[in-house]
């Protein structure tokens, strides 16, 4: 038995309905919108927050760094193996337009006080053990990335894309930190 496809409808116009096109059209727009990478584009978002939102990763990153240079000072046993991971926060915090050694850009005296004072406190928080340090260190990098991806919402297009990546770094580094305490 030979299968025949149902004629659409006993129209002369064998082209697309309206209805189809409608949809396909709205359907474009939905996505266009979903996409808008323009430089100088809301996206609906408050002015300004995106630029929160950097600062505030630039910091984390910064501060994370300074987590990992304090569990190097304490315990230099360590060192061969964190200073990549120390490298790869600095990096992000570059990458987020942080200063190059991961600190916030100079003009910003309140963020650089307020690393200031973090990274002092992170000197003074890790632990005596190796073990202790590495599984704090871990902690640190889980709770990040958790938060990196809530703030994905608050970024344009390819902040939020980077940002992503970033979180996924700071995932693989608490797995490979976990790894090092087991």
């Amino acid at each position: 038995m030979p299968f025949t496809l149902p004629s659409r409808s006993r129209r002369t116009n064998p082209g697309p309905r309206r209805r189809s096109l409608l949809a396909g059209a709205a359907g474009a727009a939905l996505l266009a919108g979903c996409t808008d990478d323009a430089p100088g584009s809301s996206a609906g978002k408050r002015p300004g927050a995106a630029e929160r939102a950097r600062a505030r990763l630039v910091r984390d990153s910064a501060e994370l760094a300074d987590r990992y240079t304090a569990v190097i000072a304490a315990h230099p046993a360590l060192a061969e193996r964190l200073r990549p991971l120390r490298a790869a926060a600095r990096q992000h915090a570059e990458a987020f337009g942080g200063g190059p050694e991961g600190t916030s850009a100079p003009s910003d005296s309140a963020s650089a006080s307020a690393s200031a004072s973090a990274s002092a406190s992170a000197r003074a928080a890790v632990p005596t053990s190796e073990k202790e340090a590495l599984a704090q260190l871990a902690a640190a990098e889980r709770k990040l990335a958790d938060a990196r991806r809530g703030t994905l919402r608050d970024l344009p297009g390819e902040q939020a894309r980077l940002l992503a990546s970033v979180a996924a770094a700071g995932d693989a580094h608490a797995y490979l930190l976990s790894g090092a305490v087991r």
